[in-house]
């Protein structure tokens, strides 16, 4: 059975439907600029799962392994070889353990 879609309203005034509890705006997430970022070519949910996470350089992934960045909630398997092309352009690897 889906679950039943509810009327929100963001803090920024945007009115948008949601079936989950997730409290991201798509308007908002939509309108962030992502350009220039070192993360921009990951989809939404890998981004915040990394910012959440305070992760905000390939610096500081590289500190990661796989196996933790996975553990991430929005994080999925499908992100890893983005994230390991922004490494490697940075002459950077995850860490292996």
């Amino acid at each position: 059975m889906a679950s039943e879609k509810t009327l929100r309203t963001c803090p920024n005034g945007h009115n948008y439907y949601k079936s989950t509890d997730c409290p991201v705006c798509p308007i908002c997430e939509n309108e962030r600029k992502t350009d220039g970022a070192p993360f921009a070519a990951l989809g939404a949910p890998a981004r915040r799962a990394l910012e959440n996470a305070g992760i905000v350089t390939p610096q500081h992934l590289s500190q990661f392994s796989e196996k933790e960045i996975l553990k991430l909630h929005g994080m999925g398997p499908g992100s890893l070889p983005k994230m390991r092309e922004i490494l490697g352009n940075q002459g950077l690897a995850f860490k292996t353990t």
